[in-house]
């Protein structure tokens, strides 16, 4: 079950958003199809936010760099898609440059939490998914009812649902709550802490914002949907087209 779009158009070109996902991309390209196993394993340690080293004064630069680096082209898309969802709108309502700035916040934050789970850590945090979550965070804040499509898959069923953001952010938040509780810091793998640390560091940060448009008083004259008509995608109430089984004779 993951998000696949939503029904909140942007005005204006997210310019920045777009950006962020072409260096990703550039950067992945740059050194996941032509390094082995154990050169990546090189680049990451050199490259990743390491806690143990970052503690003992070294390796600042990796707090900027680790947030472009991807283990995976699984992580990557991923990464992609749910700053190409969420991205353009809180653009839109921050400005170019401020969601740049709010951007690479919300990726501190992300580091700063999964520091403080451990310390000494020999362990590389790499990927975009830290500020990205902090990008979903600010979105719950300004749109918690806006609609989000969710592809649900379960064996041969699939089916599309509208869902409102806060229950799908909402999960998500819980998710990575529970899965940092009961993960061992250094089990490596999945860094749930910067998914919440992210998470909990773009709301914070998209309250200045939040203010500004009236507070509890914008949430009243919205309902929390967007301040705008939303997107209505047919698509979203019908099943995709299924190849039934046939029986053997």
């Amino acid at each position: 079950m993951f998000p696949i779009r939503d029904h909140n158009p942007s005005g204006r070109l997210p310019f920045i958003t777009l950006a962020l996902i072409a260096v990703n991309v550039i950067v992945f390209l740059g050194y996941f199809p032509s390094m082995s196993e154990n050169q990546l394993g090189w680049f990451f340690q050199t490259w990743g936010l390491v806690p143990g080293r970052l503690m003992a004064g070294q390796g600042y630069e990796t707090l900027v760099t680790s947030m472009f680096l991807h283990g995976g082209w699984m992580h990557l898309i991923g990464n992609m898609l749910f700053l190409y969802i969420f991205g353009d709108n809180l653009e839109e309502e921050m400005g170019h440059f401020g969601f740049l700035l709010f951007y690479l916040a919300s990726g501190l934050a992300a580091a700063g939490l999964q520091m403080a789970a451990d310390f000494a850590s020999p362990i590389p945090m790499v990927g975009a998914s830290g500020a990205i979550a902090g990008v979903m965070g600010g979105y719950l804040l300004l749109f918690p009812r806006a609609k989000v499509d969710v592809l649900f898959i379960f064996l041969i069923f699939f089916r599309i649902f509208a869902i409102p953001a806060w229950i799908v952010l909402g999960l998500w938040l819980g998710v990575q709550v529970l899965s940092g509780v009961i993960t061992p810091t250094d089990a490596g793998g999945v860094a749930y802490w910067a998914h919440a640390g992210g998470f909990v560091g773009g709301l914070v940060l998209t309250i200045p914002a939040w203010l500004r448009r009236g507070a509890a008083g914008y949430w009243r004259k919205t309902q929390g949907h967007p301040p705008h008509a939303e997107t209505e995608f047919t698509a979203a109430r019908s099943n995709i087209p299924l190849v039934p089984r046939r029986r053997q004779p």
